[in-house]
């Protein structure tokens, strides 16, 4: 958890400080008599409602996860906790004078608008574009937020 906690400072520096924006991975130990297995989790909160929640926003009727690409995962056997955390860690290190252009191919969550959204980095005449052209129900919210601020 070490990787993680110095990511999130990182992104916490980024973030409008006016938000009440926190971005948490955590994982739950799942005991059971064939063994135990970790079941991880990545959430996001604005003013403590949860607004993106890897997997649970993710399930599909069949009981997998499956991401806005359409590929599926077995969880907790198999998870897409990496790929967010190195999606995260790619936002992080690009340039800000592209940041907003940028599109992630990586991103099969919807992730880069909401952290675009969040980012202190993109001023209010780009959060308009964003608002504009996304239709993640998180982002908007965010970009909401950050408007009336």
């Amino acid at each position: 958890m070490k990787r993680w906690s110095k990511l999130q400072k990182k992104l916490y520096q980024i973030t409008d400080p006016d938000l009440k924006f926190q971005i948490h991975l955590t994982k739950y130990r799942m005991q059971s008599q064939r063994g135990s297995t970790d079941l991880p989790r990545y959430w996001i909160t604005l003013h403590q409602e949860i607004i993106f929640d890897y997997p649970a926003d993710f399930m599909n009727q069949n009981g997998l996860v499956q991401n806005l690409s359409g590929e599926e995962t077995y969880y907790p056997y198999e998870t897409d906790i990496s790929e967010i955390s190195d999606l995260i860690e790619a936002y992080l290190n690009t340039p800000k004078e592209i940041l907003f252009s940028t599109h992630f191919e990586q991103d099969s969550w919807g992730l880069a608008n909401i952290l675009k959204a969040a980012d202190r980095r993109i001023g209010k005449r780009r959060l308009l574009l964003l608002k504009k052209k996304t239709h993640n129900r998180a982002a908007q919210k965010i970009i909401q937020e950050r408007l009336q601020l």
